[in-house]
Formats: structure tokens, C-alpha cells, sequence
């Protein structure tokens, strides 16, 4: 999905978002792709006569008008679209006097492979929304001998799914036989713990369809071990894109790796949000006069065409981000939408929420 398919699928859910039903009377309908329409319009038809039985005058009214609107809607289309069809009717007056039956449709980015109706309160968006979500998922690994942490990172969010702690004993200053006696317990119970940790990682990972690639990090050369010995399964050895020394394990670690494979993760939205907000702290020191931070100063900036590139937070409101995204595009501006996952987008939130890079300086 492109940036505009994107912004356009946003629009469409915020508008829907704001419609609410005084009672179950809110139409959705998903045609999945391939579908005949004729056996859509059918159902909705014999909805409209298990309509007929709701007590309440009002809701029923509702519910058969929006699945008439529905109805007329889907019959202006020769044939199914090929991604499939979306469409919502209900009524979206907020005041209780008055009714204005509304329909709308949108031929999704990304192929419907549901067939669904529904009349309730609020709009079945979750399909639609689902398309938002990054698909692409990396495996992260951190380990040395103390310790291990199995996590993913999906977009630009790091969760751990697994921690364990290891039996390996400490190193001894014993000598003679009692040191190669103790270096073959600690090498067992390092095998252990090893072949404990792929286990779960092959378990988890092996299953999961989305996995781009494996990072493995950790302290000292416990991870070269653990990756060149025979503990992963082969297709998900495969899949590690590399190996890289950490200072830490746990949490830190974790976020470490992510931090030190930057070359790896090129085109990840993380990597994507510490680059260009990088880039906007690195301006605002070197050449202050080229940025703008706050509402007033960048909604100045934007009316006189002086951004190049515009950085929302995800945290401001829907309606002020689309105020933005508007006013950018009729200047050519770039916009990017920051998450709160970094410490870099918490930065920005604490900034107002929204800063731009200037063309020029405005004065």
C-alpha cells in the first residue's frame, strides 16, 4: 500500500469513526474479492425482511433504509472490484430529529478475503483496518551465557516473547583435573540452555509466515556459538540476516540490536522514524532557522510553502493531522506520520507534536 492509498484509507475510516448509531442500525458490508455482487444484493434483500421484525419504529426504519441506500449503492457496479468492495449506510445525523441516510464505499488497497454484514452501533472497520498494520515481522535474539531474550520487531514496536536465565556456572581458578572437570559441566549446561532457547525459537518463528529475517546479538561470542552450532533449525538459519556485539542483554539488549542493525533494517519504519527525526535534531542545532516545532510555528511555515518535510505525531488528533496532511499536499510538502515507539517520536510528541524541515527560513 502506497502513501496516498494509505492517506485515502485513512480519510475514509476517520469519517466513519465519527458516525454513531442510537441503536444497532449502522450497515456494513464487505464483498470479498471474486465475489458475485448478485448474491450480496440478495442477502441485504432478505435482511431487509428480517428488518421488518425490530420493535423499535425508529431502528427499524433505519436499518431498512440503510439497506435500501446499500442496496442501490452496490447495483451501480457491473462486477466485483478487484480487491473486493466495502460499504457502510446508516444514518449519520447527530440530532435526533432529524435522519440523513448516508452511504459509502471504498474499493480497498489490499484484497477482502471475508464475506460480512453487520448492524450494529458503530462501523465493522477492523478489516479495513488491519490493512494499516505492518505484515513484515524480524526476530530478534539476544544471548550470552547468563541469559537470553527472544522478542520481534514489527514496525517500529519491540516486544519481548521470551526470557530465561541460564544453570552455566561461573568460571573457576581451580587447576589440574578439577578445571577440566568443571569446564565440561560448564560446556553441558551451556548446551542446555542453548538448545532451551532455540527450541522456543524454533517454535515460535518457524510458524510464522510474516518473518522477514533473525538478528542475533549479544556480549562476547556466546552468540556465534549458539548460531554455528546445531540449534536452529536450518530454514530459520537461513533467515539470519546477522550477528552483532551488544553491551547488554534483557530489554537494553534487545533494543541494541535493533539500534546496531540499522544496515539490516534499511527499510524498516523504525530505522526510517530515528533517521529522519535524527535529521530534524541534527537541523535544529546545526541551522535552527530551517526548522519550525510547534503548532503555530509550522502552520505558519506550511501557509507560506516553506516546508519540505512535515513530522506528525501519531498521538495528535485525527481531524488536525488531516488539517495538516491537506495543506502540505497542495504545497508538494513530504509528510511523515511518527510513531510514539521510539525514543526519538516520544521527543517529538513533547515538542508539540508536529516540526517540520524548512526550504527556506521564515521570518
Amino acid at each position: 500500500m502506497d502513501k496516498k492509498q494509505k492517506q485515502k484509507l485513512r480519510k475514509f475510516l476517520r469519517e466513519l469513526e465519527l458516525i454513531k448509531g442510537r441503536h444497532t442500525e449502522l450497515v456494513s458490508v464487505y464483498v470479498p474479492q471474486g465475489y458475485e455482487l448478485i448474491k450480496i444484493i440478495q442477502h441485504l434483500q432478505q435482511e431487509q425482511g428480517t428488518a421488518s421484525n425490530i420493535k423499535d419504529a425508529k431502528t427499524r426504519k433505519h436499518v431498512i433504509d440503510s439497506l435500501e441506500r446499500a442496496i442501490v449503492h452496490l447495483r451501480l457496479y457491473k462486477k466485483t472490484p478487484e480487491n473486493g468492495l466495502a460499504v457502510f449506510a446508516g444514518n449519520a445525523s447527530d440530532k435526533d430529529n432529524k435522519v440523513d441516510i448516508k452511504v459509502w464505499s471504498i474499493e480497498p488497497p489490499e484484497p477482502i478475503k471475508v464475506r460480512l454484514y453487520r448492524c450494529d452501533q458503530n462501523f465493522m472497520t477492523d478489516i479495513l483496518k488491519d490493512m494499516f498494520e505492518d505484515k513484515e515481522v524480524h526476530g530478534l535474539i539476544v544471548i550470552d551465557n547468563r541469559e537470553a531474550n527472544v522478542g520481534l520487531l514489527k514496525g517500529s514496536s519491540i516486544t519481548e516473547i521470551y526470557k530465561s536465565t541460564s544453570d552455566v556456572p561461573g568460571k573457576t581458578t581451580k587447576g589440574g583435573q578439577s578445571q577440566q572437570r568443571y569446564a565440561r559441566i560448564r560446556e553441558l549446561a551451556a548446551h542446555d540452555f542453548y538448545k532451551r532457547v532455540a527450541d522456543v525459537v524454533n517454535k515460535q518463528f518457524l510458524s510464522m509466515e510474516e518473518l522477514k529475517g533473525i538478528l542475533i546479538g549479544g556480549p562476547g561470542h556466546t552468540k556465534e556459538t549458539f548460531f554455528n552450532g546445531n540449534y536452529l533449525n536450518n530454514e530459520l538459519k537461513k533467515k539470519v540476516l546477522g550477528l552483532r556485539d551488544l553491551s547488554y542483554t534483557g530489554e537494553f539488549g534487545l533494543n541494541e540490536l535493533v539500534d546496531k542493525s540499522k544496515d539490516l533494517l534499511a527499510e524498516e519504519v523504525i530505522t526510517k522514524e530515528k533517521e529522519i527525526l535524527n535529521r530534524f535534531f541534527e537541523l535544529l542545532a546545526k541551522e535552527p532557522e530551517k526548522t519550525a516545532y510547534g503548532k503555530k510555528e509550522v502552520e505558519k511555515a506550511l501557509e507560506n510553502g516553506a516546508v519540505d518535510t512535515l513530522l506528525i505525531s501519531e498521538e495528535l488528533d485525527d481531524k488536525y493531522i488531516e488539517k495538516l496532511e491537506e495543506k502540505a499536499d497542495s504545497f508538494g510538502t513530504k509528510v511523515e506520520i511518527v510513531s510514539v515507539e521510539t525514543k526519538e517520536g516520544v521527543q517529538l510528541k513533547e515538542l508539540g507534536g508536529v516540526v517540520a524541515m524548512l526550504r527556506f527560513a521564515v521570518y
